[in-house]
């Protein structure tokens, strides 16, 4: 018997608050569009709200949404932190270590039961999870193709270009990448998005302008599936 192996990408950013749950949820939300049973893994969440007599992620009730399958808690946000900082000094303050190999079994249960998973990092590419490991360490070890979420604001350029490579120094593939225009009135927008397209040897899955409040419906309207490499 073939081993069943879902679609599965990474989503990451250029920094923290780009839009990556946004744009994870417009990936999930596609590909259930398709008829595919399409899941959004947040491994690590910080600023989340009690609920339940748990922690709920707002990036994780957004991601939810945007899915046709309804799996537990622990498999879509395996560490769910109260205070919005770092999530490795969250842990040390809830008393808990971040471990790679809970991350890595609660995704391969997504993968069992699904078609397509999306798994968004946290912040940026490097952000510590333990002392041990971050989510580059994360990525590489799900070995998933890398989406890149840039954030479209002054000094955009070089966190483009330094999160590529970091991407690539980690032997990832950048199989596609997404301008999203957080900032309002951000100068010289169109030369900032040529600077990049001519740069990152990926394909540009879109362009999101700027939304006030962004919904991942609407947002798919700025998002192309079928240039993903």
């Amino acid at each position: 018997m073939s081993e069943h192996k879902p679609l599965a990408y990474f989503i990451t950013g250029t920094d923290t608050g780009v839009g990556k749950t946004l744009v994870a949820s417009v990936l999930i939300h596609g590909f259930a569009q398709q008829g595919l049973k399409s899941v959004g893994m947040k491994p690590v969440a910080a600023g989340c709200r009690p609920q339940h007599n748990t922690l709920i992620s707002q990036d994780v009730e957004l991601l939810m949404a945007a899915s046709n399958v309804a799996l537990p808690m622990l498999q879509l946000n395996p560490y769910a932190f109260a205070p919005a900082i770092a999530p490795h000094i969250a842990a040390v303050q809830a008393g808990v270590e971040i471990k790679l190999q809970v991350i890595q079994q609660a995704y391969q249960k997504l993968v069992a039961q699904t078609d397509v998973v999306i798994v968004e990092g946290v912040g940026g590419f490097r952000v510590p999870l333990s002392d041990s490991f971050d989510t580059a360490d994360l990525a590489e070890s799900l070995a998933l193709p890398v989406i890149l979420v840039v954030g479209m604001r002054l000094g955009c350029l070089s966190h483009a270009l330094l999160t590529a490579e970091a991407i690539q120094a980690r032997g990832l593939k950048l199989t596609g990448w997404v301008a999203n225009q957080v900032d309002s009135e951000m100068a010289a927008f169109d030369e900032n998005l040529l600077a990049i397209r001519q740069r990152l040897a990926a394909p540009c899955l879109g362009v999101l302008p700027w939304m006030q409040n962004a919904d991942f419906r609407d947002a798919a309207k700025h998002l192309h599936l079928e240039n993903l490499d």
